[in-house]
């Protein structure tokens, strides 16, 4: 299942950060992605000190663990591949940066899913430091044929 949502993933690059999905289940989902070192942002973000603005950092979570998350829950739907998203919120609180060529560990863990709405508790890690930001992720997934119902 993790590699049948990667492959059918509806964001692409230059806007697409994730790489794979580890784990997911009813409870959760854990994905990864490797901000490359040419990545577009990384040439006015900042010039000679180069570091992942928090507004992609918050886009990596919300791809990961409410996008790639709610199409695992609703994989079975009828009209799955009309699936859009829109993320409603997010309070996410950052710890620390993440720079070229590190590979960040999303982790979602589902506190509701009801009426298309999904929310979670999110976190990112990079490995040798820790947690670079936390916090909750709420979106909503449409089914444009599915509307009414």
């Amino acid at each position: 299942m993790e590699d049948k949502i990667v492959d059918a993933f509806p964001i692409v690059s230059p806007y697409r950060f994730i790489d794979a999905v580890d784990t997911v289940s009813e409870t959760g989902i854990q994905g990864h992605y490797t901000f490359r070192e040419d990545e577009y942002f990384y040439k006015g973000h900042f010039p000679g000190t180069p570091v992942t603005p928090g507004a992609i950092l918050a886009e990596c979570m919300a791809q990961i663990g409410l996008l790639a998350y709610g199409m695992y829950l609703l994989w079975d739907h009828p009209n799955f591949a009309s699936l859009q998203f829109l993320l409603t919120s997010s309070e996410l609180k950052y710890r620390g940066v993440v720079e070229p060529n590190e590979k960040v560990t999303v982790r979602a863990e589902k506190i509701y899913f009801r009426f298309r709405k999904l929310k979670c508790k999110a976190s990112m890690e990079v490995p040798g430091k820790g947690t670079v930001c936390r916090g909750t992720l709420s979106g909503m997934l449409i089914i444009p044929e599915d509307e009414h119902a």
